[in-house]
């Protein structure tokens, strides 16, 4: 545990992947919302890096969750008192993140660190309340974040939520094991896969 990360590079990887017009930066230093995002996701990382083994990785941030804390898998449900709380929030809370903080809590071992291949949050036209599913080319781009990431983490184990998650990471070249994803009636057997992997 007492481990300090060298993110660097992850942060620098992230800084380089283009964005689209139909998707948001969530943490480029140009606003303030972006700086808040930024400067949760230092302190998670800072927090549950040090000692994960494992990367939980996602596809892309929702529009419900990540967008407003920066933290994969969080909601305004699930964020802690030690983080910044975005003062316009889209919206309370998400289901996949609540799905994925109750099955953690029975997580045995250092906590995994969750990440989305895809950093930005792509949507829908030009409507920020919408997900809509990264091109290939989002998740090339967004593939040496994640790298980068594994890197400064030492994980030795890589688990995709959902299959959409497995594919866009297999097509980046990375080998993940498969989890179901929480969303439409996956939860519980997304928890029963989650503990089957807990040390």
């Amino acid at each position: 545990m007492g481990r300090t990360l060298d993110l660097g590079p992850f942060w620098a990887a992230l800084d380089a992947v283009p964005v689209a017009d139909d998707a948001e930066a969530l943490y480029d230093v140009a606003t303030a919302d972006s700086r808040l995002r930024r400067q949760n996701l230092t302190r998670y990382l800072d927090t549950v890096g040090p000692g994960a083994d494992t990367l939980l990785v996602a596809e892309a941030p929702g529009w419900r969750g990540m967008t407003n804390t920066g933290i994969p898998f969080t909601s305004m449900r699930e964020l802690g008192p030690e983080y910044l709380t975005p003062p316009e929030p889209t919206a309370p809370w998400e289901a996949s993140s609540r799905v994925v903080h109750a099955a953690l809590e029975g997580w045995r071992g250092p906590l995994p660190v969750a990440w989305a291949i895809v950093p930005h949050h792509p949507f829908v036209g030009t409507d920020r309340l919408t997900n809509r599913t990264p091109r290939p080319s989002e998740v090339r781009d967004g593939a040496p974040v994640t790298l980068a990431l594994l890197r400064a983490l030492g994980a030795s184990r890589i688990v995709a939520v959902g299959r959409k998650a497995q594919g866009a990471l297999a097509s980046a070249g990375i080998d993940a094991v498969a989890v179901r994803h929480p969303a439409q009636g996956g939860a519980r057997q997304f928890t029963e896969q989650l503990a089957a992997l807990s040390d």
